[in-house]
């Protein structure tokens, strides 16, 4: 229950708290970099990249460019690019687990080192709430009841999610033990049954001695 308490709690907080900022960091041409994210069935996930220029006010280096791939842990892919500067991708998951979002560069000669910014949001930060602002034309009010009426839905899935998966860890603890027991209970029988028939054995042998 603690544990349970505790996980809550921390939930909670992730959820409230304010999005994380965009990712940052380096590629070197030739290599692959990949960055995971766990994402529950049925939840939106929007993610943006781009090549930071490194020459500002001058346009971007052919060698500056990503192939990037976005797959599911069952290999299905959500997105697909080539020879990209800036991107992005927007999907709803249709499955549950960790999905991978893999950024490639293209061997060049001499080696480049491009930085690339990513942002990938899931969940209640996925959506845009000034969008939905200005569309719906609601006021400031309305807007943070559309943000705390999500958060908590949000937060009541997650539990929801929680709960399923200590009940799962519960059945099998259940299984575990009972599985235990009979193999505590069937390594008893056997030790006696070979103790027996060692006792046995040792009658027979000092009875055929006329030691007994």
């Amino acid at each position: 229950m603690i544990l349970r308490s505790l996980q809550i709690v921390i939930l909670v907080l992730g959820i409230l708290s304010p999005a994380s900022e965009s990712l940052r960091f380096e590629l070197q041409s030739g290599q692959t970099k990949c960055i995971a994210e766990d994402i529950k069935s049925n939840s939106m996930t929007v993610g943006k990249y781009h090549v930071v220029n490194p020459n500002e006010g001058h346009p971007l280096p052919e060698s500056h460019k990503l192939t990037v791939r976005v797959t599911s842990s069952h290999g299905n892919s959500f997105h697909s690019a080539e020879k990209m500067e800036t991107g992005q991708f927007a999907f709803t998951a249709s499955e549950e687990g960790d999905y991978m979002a893999c950024f490639w560069a293209p061997d060049h000669s001499p080696p480049v080192t491009m930085t690339v910014d990513f942002d990938w949001r899931t969940g209640v930060h996925a959506k845009d709430w000034s969008n939905v602002a200005k569309k719906g034309q609601v006021d400031v009010m309305e807007l943070e009841l559309k943000k705390m009426y999500d958060t908590v839905t949000s937060i009541q899935e997650e539990m929801y999610y929680l709960r399923a998966r200590e009940e799962e860890m519960q059945e099998l603890n259940q299984a575990t033990t009972s599985k235990m027991f009979w193999m505590s209970f069937l390594s008893l029988f056997l030790c006696l049954s070979v103790a027996g028939l060692q006792f046995w054995h040792l009658k027979t042998f000092f009875e055929k001695k006329k030691l007994i």
